[in-house]
């Protein structure tokens, strides 16, 4: 296998997930559970809704996909969403995540793709 060309896994049935910060002394089942509650606490701490949205009156949800790599960095954003502001309040948020502990397939790291929507509600 050639060094630079790492094989990609689907979070739902890699083996083992990559971890998010805080969750490393958890049980590999505990992991998932972990990793998905953080990423919904960053995204609530990390939000700002674009004010010109909301002037706008634009709302809707962004879907986001982003590959935490085998280093563990997030690279490969995309974003779909109703608007350019909320797509680029979602790519901030995504960008703002700590480095993660990669994934692992048969003990090799490899880079695992994850998507996650974000809902942007007028209250």
């Amino acid at each position: 296998m050639d060094d630079d060309v790492f094989e990609e896994v689907p979070f739902a049935i890699i083996e083992e997930v990559p971890t998010f910060p805080g969750c490393e002394s958890l049980s590999k089942s505990e992991r998932r559970q972990c990793f998905q509650d953080k990423l919904d606490r960053h995204v609530r701490k990390t939000f700002r809704y674009p004010e010109i949205a909301q002037e706008m009156g634009i709302q809707g949800r962004v879907y986001v996909s982003f590959v935490i790599d085998q280093h563990g960095n997030i690279v490969e954003i995309k974003m779909r969403g109703p608007d350019k502001n909320l797509e680029n309040e979602a790519r901030r948020i995504i960008e703002k995540l700590p480095k993660m502990i990669p994934g692992k397939q048969r003990g090799q790291p490899v880079r695992v793709p994850f998507s996650y929507p974000i809902t942007f509600r007028l209250q």
